[in-house]
């Protein structure tokens, strides 16, 4: 059963008025009433019970939690959902809404796949992110483009994709159902209206679920990629790239990771899942060499592309399943790992994967995870070979119960 809310009889004397109106039913950022600093201490005492009461590890003291510069606008990736059949607010009449007005462009409403939360104004990404969304939305509805359907998997306009860089670029990238005439006339008119758009892509995806991993982006205007620098090295990013979404907690981030490596210049590094190899590169001028693995392939291309960009010439990159890819031939063949970093996905790492980081001992592991719980639980694992010695958390999603966490581990003395 589920409580809702009905009334605030007597509200904290240090809770804020939220500055966003869809915060009830959206749900992407609920802490909003919440100050900072209870937001930061809440956080901290996730990661501590995470690690304790579910990997029922011995931990030392977490060091203070690293809060973000930017508590809003603070994302460089959001995607938007067009529905047919939207999430219909508690002040309206559903049977007096025409089907017009029954279309939106938003996020999904927690718990229900087909039901779509439009947004008139996000405050997660900074501008033009908000214009481009209502600007289509309108332009769709003005030219009678078929929202799509997300029950009954007809329509034409389906996702969109816009991502921003803090050097200033702009991609977008529209998904469609279907091929349809009005591709090519809505593209161009996003076009003159945001010549700031520096990289605009299509994707027809037919499929019956929304991930596009497997679909074919299609550059219609501009550049390929667009651009992020950090401490003097550029990121090609690419439609499909992963790139951390809070740039500048980003960098926070990966300087924690670089200090927990402690690299001295002489150490083979293994970066596993490393997406476009950011920690990767971000750590190789104290290495002798980095391997980097990821599942994505274009992201791949975006490694290699970046450490030759970079003029980094001891990274090594490779595309696949970290389970199939990652075995104890695999090390024979490129080099035992002085060192392991990994930021798996929030699922964590899978069993087999554990085995052979155990069976190749590094002397030190940095594990960066997006979800402490599966962080606890594979540390559980490789408790048995490494000792907990540092706990570094970093909000990376203000205004959301979301935390990351990294943790160094050190090969105990006796096994």
């Amino acid at each position: 059963m589920e409580g809702r809310v009905k009334r605030i009889v007597k509200p904290s004397e240090r809770r804020l008025e939220p500055f966003c109106e869809h915060i009830v039913t959206c749900g992407g950022c609920r802490w909003q009433p919440l100050p900072y600093d209870l937001q930061l201490a809440a956080k901290e005492r996730q990661v501590f019970d995470q690690l304790t009461r579910i990997g029922h590890l011995e931990i030392p003291a977490i060091s203070p939690i690293i809060g973000s510069e930017k508590t809003q606008f603070y994302r460089n990736k959001l995607e938007f959902t067009f529905s047919d059949r939207r999430w219909i607010l508690s002040d309206e009449e559903p049977d007096a809404l025409s089907d017009k007005e029954r279309c939106g462009l938003g996020f999904h409403v927690g718990k229900f796949f087909d039901k779509v939360l439009d947004i008139k104004k996000c405050y997660l990404q900074s501008e033009p992110s908000n214009a481009i969304r209502l600007f289509i939305k309108k332009y769709a509805l003005d030219h009678d483009i078929p929202f799509y359907n997300l029950r009954e998997n007809h329509g034409v306009l389906r996702n969109m994709f816009v991502r921003t860089s803090d050097c200033g670029d702009v991609m977008l990238i529209v998904c469609f159902a279907q091929k349809s005439p009005c591709i090519e006339p809505l593209l161009d008119s996003i076009s003159k209206e945001f010549p700031q758009i520096k990289s605009l892509y299509y994707i027809i995806n037919s499929k019956l679920n929304d991930s596009v991993s497997d679909q074919e982006c299609i550059l219609y205007k501009g550049e390929e990629a667009i651009y992020e620098e950090m401490e003097g090295l550029r990121f090609k990013i690419g439609p499909k790239s992963f790139y951390q979404t809070n740039t500048l907690q980003a960098y926070r981030l990966y300087c924690v990771a670089r200090e927990y490596a402690a690299l001295t210049g002489g150490e083979v590094v293994y970066d596993l899942y490393t997406g476009t190899g950011t920690i990767a590169q971000f750590v190789s001028r104290g290495a002798s060499k980095v391997i980097g693995i990821e599942y994505v392939p274009e992201a791949i291309e975006d490694a290699k592309f970046n450490a030759s960009r970079n003029g980094i010439s001891n990274c090594e990159f490779y595309a696949g399943d970290m389970k199939d890819i990652l075995t104890d031939d695999f090390i024979a063949e490129h080099g035992h790992p002085d060192v392991i970093i990994l930021d798996p996905p929030r699922a964590g790492i899978h069993p087999d994967v554990a085995k052979v980081i155990m069976n190749a001992a590094p002397s030190r592991i940095v594990y960066v995870s997006c979800n402490p719980a599966s962080q606890a639980r594979d540390l559980e694992v490789l408790s048995q070979m490494y000792d907990i010695v540092a706990v570094q958390p970093v909000d990376m999603f203000p205004h959301t119960q979301h935390v990351e966490n990294v943790c160094k581990l050190e090969l105990k003395t006796k096994l």
